[in-house]
C-alpha cells in the first residue's frame, strides 16, 4: 500500500474530525473511530473527492469497515484514475 496516500488520509482526517491519530490504524474501525453520523459521511466522500480527484458513490462507504479498507479503496481509484 503507498504509505504517501495513507499519511494524506490519515492527516486529512485528523485535521477533519479531530481524531487522535494514534486510533487511526489499518483494522481500526472506520465508523467507530472517527465516530460518523450520515453528516459526517457526507463530510467524508466530499473530503475524499477534493483531496484525491476521484468521484465517490456514497453507498460505497457502507462496504468501508476499516481503515485499511478505507486505504484500498483511495489507492485503486487513485492509481486507476476512473470514476467511481
Amino acid at each position: 500500500m503507498d504509505n504517501e496516500i495513507i499519511n494524506s488520509i490519515n492527516t486529512l482526517l485528523v485535521e477533519e474530525f479531530e481524531v487522535d491519530p494514534a486510533k487511526i490504524t489499518p483494522e481500526a474501525d472506520l465508523k467507530a473511530t472517527l465516530d460518523l453520523d450520515s453528516l459526517d459521511y457526507i463530510d467524508l466522500v466530499a473530503l475524499t473527492e477534493s483531496n484525491f480527484g476521484c468521484k465517490v458513490k456514497p453507498e460505497d462507504f457502507n462496504e468501508l469497515k476499516t481503515f485499511g479498507d478505507f486505504y484500498q479503496y483511495i489507492e485503486d481509484h487513485v492509481k486507476k484514475k476512473e470514476v467511481i
